[in-house]
């Protein structure tokens, strides 16, 4: 079988391609450019076309006719992308004000593909979210102008054909796939207002009743928005960035799912700690979540966010679904020593368990079969290289830089969907040349005291085995039942009227199978069905109940701080915003 694709390399040995499977020799078709300034690379979305920037020209040829199509003189660019259909190539640079303190030039370009013309230029300050955001067919063209959204038509950048305006959007993201486009916005709380995101249909953005969808929270300073492939649902990762409990280094994250049919819900994950990572399955109808402190915890959710599956607790930080989606790869990378566990989907059976030490990247191929992980600088500067895997196991080709070189990417030139189709999963290790990757197992530290005696296990903690959650039909002595499942999730407090009148998830309150482990006695004066609400809810009544003691005190002749009278000031805005708390506005 003959190569099909292949994968750059950038470094301090310059920038190269390499031949995928079998052969992994150096591509002829492409002229290695030796210099060791490559700042960026992009391939097109189908893979047809490739452009680099070497610190003196900004290069773009055809892969598969090997050509170079366009030079532009763009020495100082560091970021590059193709929009969806290979229409535009836009490049950023580094944004600079003159010397007087005057505007710089704009260092945002757009380039027309076919003819080199700089279509439009913009001043972009900021690096993160430089690129504009296309939807795939290219029709409407995205970016965020000092917290608006402006929105152009068909590629064309001389008019804005509409702007989403609400008071400081922070973030936005396209939904993939054909039209109708969606968009998902996030606007920060301020001033003791919720954060919120919001889900549009392009045009349709007359303030709130228009939404399709909104989900407010109050536990975040930033967000992380990912939309599924069928663009029916989005799942919001709410990061702050400190834990006020002092439990996690991370901050403290929370998991929101929210449909474009309105319903939206928060993810129960049975284990506290950080969430490390969250993917949608491509089949739009599941996702995994790697979450909880060491040993994380991974599960897969259905979009009625019920596990589905646990894979029990393991040294992993990481989910990879394969691009058809019927292999699951759970990774420990970074901090963690390296170790993969590759699933079957289908049949949530493990297939295979290599490890990549000292990972620092990794990436499906398109074709659902192999798998690249990298070492890159400047994440770690020693032993650079790559690994190229079969997913059952095999190692099939492994390239180490020489001592003083460094590697900082490789990638895989992308494909569109439908070139490679889907294959049945294999547990049989493919054939390989190479021995299997094993890592020199580390000893344990043992203090000297401890040294000449015989080893005992001393294991601070047992994972947790895996197990399927899907509910097996007739298993009616199973300690919780299925809606004792959900009331466990979900507060029965909520009243059913005010459900119907807010459209939110349905919610069974079927206080007959309550969970076996709830003692019968305790009830909860309020819940909202959404911890971090009713954490709100409590905090406030604090304060209130603070605000009493004030006043009484103040009855009593006592003379108040400043800080105190500020207090009971305050008092009537706090008992508006807990009123709105608990009517769920």
């Amino acid at each position: 079988s003959s190569c099909l694709f292949t994968f750059p390399v950038r470094g301090s040995e310059g920038l190269y391609m390499v031949n995928g499977p079998p052969s992994f020799t150096e591509s002829a078709a492409f002229q290695r450019d030796s210099g060791k300034n490559c700042k960026a690379v992009a391939f097109s979305k189908d893979g047809s076309l490739f452009a680099w920037c070497n610190g003196e020209k900004v290069n773009v040829v055809d892969v598969t006719k090997a050509e170079l199509l366009h030079s532009f003189d763009l020495p100082k660019t560091v970021c590059l992308e193709f929009s969806p259909k290979n229409s535009v190539l836009a490049t950023w640079q580094a944004y600079t004000t003159a010397k007087d303190g005057t505007a710089g030039v704009p260092n945002l370009q757009l380039h027309d593909v076919k003819t080199g013309k700089c279509l439009k230029s913009f001043i972009q300050k900021k690096m993160q979210n430089w690129c504009p955001c296309w939807t795939d067919d290219e029709s409407i063209c995205a970016r965020n102008v000092n917290n608006e959204v402006h929105f152009f038509e068909n590629n064309n950048f001389s008019t804005i054909a509409n702007k989403l305006h609400l008071q400081k959007v922070n973030d936005f993201v396209l939904s993939p796939g054909p039209q109708p486009t969606k968009v998902a916005v996030y606007v920060p709380g301020s001033k003791g207002a919720p954060s919120f995101v919001r889900l549009y249909q392009y045009p349709n953005f007359s303030g709130p009743p228009s939404a399709l969808a909104n989900k407010s929270f109050f536990k975040a300073d930033k967000v992380t928005m990912l939309w599924n492939k069928k663009a029916t649902a989005v799942l919001v990762i709410a990061s702050t960035e400190v834990d006020k409990t002092g439990a996690s280094y991370y901050g403290e994250q929370t998991l929101h799912y929210i449909a474009t049919n309105g319903e939206s819900a928060v993810v129960q994950l049975p284990k506290n700690g950080p969430i490390y990572d969250v993917v949608w399955n491509p089949n739009s109808v599941e996702f995994c979540a790697v979450y909880g402190f060491m040993p994380a915890k991974a599960t897969v959710f259905n979009l009625k966010c019920d596990p589905v599956f646990d894979f029990g607790t393991g040294p992993r930080n990481a989910a990879f679904y394969s691009p058809h989606g019927h292999i699951l790869v759970l990774a420990g990378f970074g901090n963690l020593r390296g170790q993969m566990e590759v699933w079957d989907v289908k049949n949530y059976k493990l297939i295979s368990k290599p490890v990549a030490s000292d990972s620092t990247y990794f990436a499906w191929c398109p074709d659902g079969e192999h798998i690249v992980t990298a070492t890159c600088a400047p994440r770690l500067r020693v032993s650079n290289g790559y690994k190229v895997w079969h997913y059952t196991g095999s190692l099939l080709h492994s390239y180490e830089v020489p001592p003083n070189e460094e590697m900082w990417q490789v990638s895989w030139q992308p494909f569109l969907d439908g070139v490679f189709p889907a294959k049945p999963v294999k547990y049989q290790a493919v054939p390989s040349e190479l021995p299997s990757a094993q890592p020199k197992p580390a000893q344990a530290y043992r203090p000297p005291a401890l040294r000449n005696k015989p080893v005992t296990s001393s294991k601070l903690h047992e994972d947790e085995p895996p197990q399927n959650m899907k509910p097996q039909a007739g298993s009616s002595d199973k300690p919780l039942s299925k809606t004792a499942l959900k009331n466990q999730r979900k507060h029965e407090a909520k009243k059913a009227a005010k459900q119907e009148a807010k459209g939110d998830v349905n919610q069974e309150s079927t206080q007959s199978s309550a969970p076996q482990n709830a003692p019968r006695n305790a009830v909860p004066a309020f819940t909202s069905g959404d911890p971090e609400v009713d954490k709100k809810i409590k905090n406030l009544k604090k304060k209130l109940k603070a605000i009493e003691q004030l006043k009484e005190q103040a009855a009593a002749g006592k003379q108040l701080e400043k800080n105190q009278l500020e207090k009971i000031q305050k008092e009537t805005a706090l008992l508006q915003e807990l009123e709105d708390l608990e009517l769920g506005l």
